[in-house]
């Protein structure tokens, strides 16, 4: 008997469960940005550009200690149907993706003595199908780490602050089974959604889990976060080799 409208399954079409969507990273992608990277995850296409201004927040003034954050938005038509611009007031879910990919960012770091230096990272969701944070976080540290090579390189500090790389995945339980980067029409289905940012060195920065519509076992926990564990180290991987390529000096 076939499946009724309300219990249709959502099929992959082309990979696993514990397949990424094809991903890519654009190292250097924007020539003027101190560091840039526009990453794809699938259909899902996020422009990151890392920009390095002198002096840091009124709350870090005459500290010596330099800042990280990021700003995120998602143009009119990166969705089926036009959003808006946030002009006037940045909405709820943006700031707390903005929040997420700064934290991320910042774990990049041991510390922030490398003077009173901002890095600001912008994300700019180019078409949004589904894990638009996840994809963000991952691009943007390839352009965070390149504007600190950049600072390096240009005599404006010694040696980079970077000690680690950050990538991020999400994961879910669509109609029972456990899937790794979940694009739209999974997502919008999920009993369970979950993002998860890790380090280069296996450590997690930060998971975000839900049972969007009941509960679930600490087994099924186990599971996401094993798939989230190797789609990242995946990703960890991509982001080291375009890493390794010479420094895209911006213009």
């Amino acid at each position: 008997m076939a499946d009724s409208p309300t219990t249709s399954r959502i099929l992959r079409v082309g990979r696993a469960n514990s397949d990424l969507r094809p991903v890519t990273l654009e190292r250097g992608a924007v020539p003027y940005a101190e560091g840039s990277c526009v990453v794809s995850f699938g259909r899902t296409r996020v422009l990151c550009a890392a920009s390095v201004e002198s002096g840091v927040p009124g709350w870090k003034k005459g500290s010596g200690e330099g800042w990280v954050t990021a700003e995120y938005a998602m143009l009119p038509r990166a969705t089926r149907t036009r959003v808006s611009r946030e002009r006037s007031q940045v909405g709820g879910r943006t700031q707390e993706i903005q929040r997420l990919i700064g934290r991320s960012v910042r774990a990049m770091l041991d510390g922030f003595a490398f003077g009173e230096f901002t890095v600001k990272v912008d994300c700019d969701v180019l078409q949004a199908d589904g894990g638009t944070r996840t994809a963000a976080i991952t691009g943007a540290c390839v352009a965070v780490e390149d504007a600190f090579a950049w600072m390096v390189a240009t005599g404006r500090l010694p040696v980079s602050p970077v000690r680690r790389r950050v990538a991020a995945i999400s994961v879910g339980i669509i109609d029972g089974e456990p899937r790794l980067d979940l694009d739209y029409e999974e997502d919008v289905r999920a009993g369970v959604d979950m993002n998860v940012v890790m380090s280069s060195e296996g450590r997690f920065v930060e998971v975000q889990g839900t049972g969007e519509n009941g509960t679930f076992a600490r087994e099924e926990l186990n599971a996401l976060l094993d798939l989230a564990v190797h789609g990242i180290g995946t990703l960890d991987g991509m982001q080291q080799q375009v890493l390794a390529q010479p420094l895209p000096m911006p213009v």
